[in-house]
């Protein structure tokens, strides 16, 4: 049954990457595609234990990253629709967002997918989750990488400037 699972989420997410992304030459969906499947597997390995020995300390840390992924996913989302003015797609913003959460952290949306992952990783910590979990955050930062390369094509200077004002993902730290 986990196969089937993994093999319908898989295409789905290639579906996804490639109509979002890699058709419009946005090559940041490739890595993105990594950090989508590992989290993917990871809910796969782990989904049994989401709710056993709740006062454990990889529960509690669990749920603290779950609940933390929450808000920067909404908030980033939230001020692209706002306020990025997109061509075809959200990811097509013609204004460099600079207020909000993006006046702390260039990529909120990656920022929730890395706490996402974190978290359902700690729900069950073992060798292959620990390795699923690795792979997440090392597809995250070369799509974001990738992603900033992009984004120093289409604003320039502006995002240089914006690069030294904040942190990709974690405001002060990262």
């Amino acid at each position: 049954m986990n196969y089937i699972v993994l093999s319908v989420g898989t295409i789905v997410l290639v579906i996804f990457s490639w109509y979002f992304s890699i058709k419009d030459k946005r090559y940041h969906g490739i890595s993105r595609f990594f950090s989508f499947e590992s989290t993917f597997i990871l809910f796969i390995m782990n989904w049994r234990a989401w709710f056993l020995d709740p006062f454990s300390w990889n529960q509690i840390i669990a749920w603290i990253l779950l609940f933390s992924s929450i808000y920067p996913v909404v908030a980033g989302y939230l001020l692209l629709k706002r306020k990025g003015k997109s061509e075809k797609s959200l990811e097509n913003t013609t204004i460099l967002i600079k207020s909000g959460i993006y006046h702390y952290i260039r990529h909120p949306l990656y920022c929730s997918l890395l706490l996402l992952g974190t978290g359902i990783m700690f729900k069950d910590p073992g060798t292959l989750q620990l390795i699923a979990g690795a792979v997440n955050i090392i597809a995250l930062f070369f799509t974001a990488k990738i992603e900033e390369k992009e984004m120093l094509v289409r604003f320039g200077d502006q995002y240089v400037d914006y690069m030294k004002e904040t942190k990709m993902f974690i405001p002060y730290i990262v």
